[in-house]
């Protein structure tokens, strides 16, 4: 017999025609009419190749032959597993998982929440749940979370794929950051002074000299001075510490380095800095990711619940 030609509403009313062993009464407890239910036995009949329930010699109620007797139990433990299948909603248990997480985010990203979120996993899941950082790869980033080899995208708004689930993070801004004991002082900087500085610049497609503070100063008709351009954020600090350089770094990124560096208000207004988590819309109701993005929600929003 071919299983994906038997309809499971067809099995559903064969457990109670097997335990009743009367149509009459089986058609009353699937509130279908007598002949709908008989027109169903014709077609368990047709399926399994067998009469499955004969007239009893009495006349009252039917008989089940020796294969349907032989179904009844086993049929019955299989809709009871398929039920428990349909009806109970997956579990996720952080202290005994095995959950390995991808998230894709910058090394900003990284400092801001990847570290306070190994922490927390460190401190409050078992040792089962693992974390894997890794780079965005804007030209790859939707086939990744489409294909699952993604979890998680945390990034600006711009990085997000299309038809992707998302929510905002936290909102930062942008910050002067400077060495302790710098020869300028800890003024913030006019705009003479700022353009007069040389810069460390952050060049995510790596090389770059031109960065959106130049965007800005050209506005205005000015120019800055950049000296050193670096893919990633956290090489910036070691690189301001060890010169006499400034740079342009996230405020709460600078938070992180605050005994290494000082920080100061731009001398000009520049756009503050949303950050979202991202998903694919299959994950939504998944319950391992709704407890990954429950964490990384609560660390932007400064809890460790």
């Amino acid at each position: 017999m071919d299983i994906s030609r038997i309809d499971l509403n067809l099995l559903a009313s064969l457990d109670v025609l097997l335990e009743e062993a009367n149509v009459t009464r089986a058609a009353r407890r699937l509130k279908l009419s007598q002949p709908a239910l008989s027109a169903q036995l014709a077609r368990l009949r047709e399926s399994f190749g067998d009469p499955l329930l004969l007239p009893a010699e009495t006349g009252r109620g039917m008989t089940l032959t020796a294969r349907a007797a032989a179904l009844r139990e086993p049929l019955r433990a299989a809709l009871r597993d398929l039920d428990r299948v349909v009806t109970h909603a997956p579990e996720f248990d952080p202290a005994h998982s095995t959950r390995a997480f991808q998230i894709a985010l910058s090394d900003n990203g990284v400092a801001i929440l990847g570290v306070d979120l190994v922490a927390w996993i460190a401190a409050h899941a078992g040792p089962g749940i693992c974390v894997a950082f890794r780079p965005v790869d804007p030209g790859r980033i939707g086939a990744q979370l489409e294909c699952g080899e993604v979890d998680l995208l945390v990034s600006i708004n711009s990085l997000i794929p299309p038809a992707m689930k998302a929510r905002v993070l936290l909102e930062d801004r942008y910050l002067m950051a400077q060495r302790k004991g710098h020869p300028r002082g800890r003024t913030p900087p006019d705009l003479d002074t700022y353009c007069a500085l040389r810069h460390v610049l952050v060049s995510l497609d790596g090389g770059g000299f031109h960065g959106f503070m130049d965007d800005y100063l050209h506005r205005l008709g000015r120019r800055r001075q950049v000296a050193v351009s670096v893919p990633q954020y956290h090489l910036m600090p070691d690189i301001l510490e060890a010169t006499d350089y400034v740079g342009v770094m996230p405020s709460r990124l600078v938070q992180r380095f605050a005994g290494r560096l000082d920080a100061f208000e731009l001398p000009i207004p520049t756009h503050d800095i949303s950050m979202y988590a991202s998903w694919h819309p299959r994950m939504q109701a998944d319950p391992a990711h709704r407890w990954l993005r429950e964490r990384v929600a609560a660390i932007a929003e400064g809890t460790r619940t």
